[in-house]
């Protein structure tokens, strides 16, 4: 239940911090860091080592406290989770695509380390959107991002907006990977919450 409550909170930080970045033009470093890393830990063997700790999901464990809270704040948040697990059925039918996905990726994470560590996780956005466009945008349903016009024409914007939903896909599948689907969402909806909350810092 834990692991599968990780992967969930997964999705919604990284829908969280694309609804900051298309309304606000910014959004939380640490949290952005953590989602692009999750992408790039391939070879990752528990959920723990995919996101480093729990408390690297502390914005989507606070976004997926208040969803479940029933607070309407984060609707625009999750709207885009939704989306993102309904992608998810269709990408798990695309093996051929899963299989370029996983290569390029691994590509992308040997970048030349020698960089900034913020130039460096720029330049991997960067690569990561045109893959994400490449590929996942190719498929139904596209998921269309609310913001303000002069935040979603800044390609620094758009390259992280990309990264993040790319990122929300590889926590959905991986939240179905731990057992997660409809069904425990529906009915889990209590353990969900009691879990979600010892994510939490104390």
């Amino acid at each position: 239940m834990k692991e599968r409550t990780m992967a969930l909170a997964g999705i919604f930080q990284a829908t969280e911090l694309v609804r900051q970045a298309a309304n606000h033009g910014t959004w939380s470093g640490y949290a952005a860091d953590t989602c692009l890393d999750s992408l790039l830990a391939i070879e990752a063997d528990t959920v723990e080592e995919i996101y480093g700790n729990a408390s690297n999901l502390r914005l989507g464990a606070e976004t997926l406290v208040s969803v479940l809270q029933g607070d309407r704040r984060h609707m625009e948040s999750l709207g885009y989770a939704v989306s993102i697990m309904q992608l998810e059925n269709n990408f798990r039918k695309k093996t051929d695509m899963q299989a370029r996905i996983g290569k390029e990726l691994q590509s992308i994470n040997s970048l030349d380390g020698d960089l900034e560590l913020h130039d460096l996780k720029d330049l991997q956005a960067r690569d990561i959107a045109k893959l994400y466009t490449n590929t996942i945008s190719t498929l139904s349903p596209r998921i269309v991002i609310n913001g303000r016009p002069q935040f979603l024409q800044v390609d620094r914007t758009v390259n992280w907006i990309r990264t993040l939903l790319f990122s929300g896909l590889r926590s959905a599948v991986l939240w179905r990977q731990m057992g997660g689907g409809r069904f425990s969402l529906m009915f889990g909806r209590k353990k969900m919450l009691e879990q979600a909350q010892t994510l939490l810092p104390g």
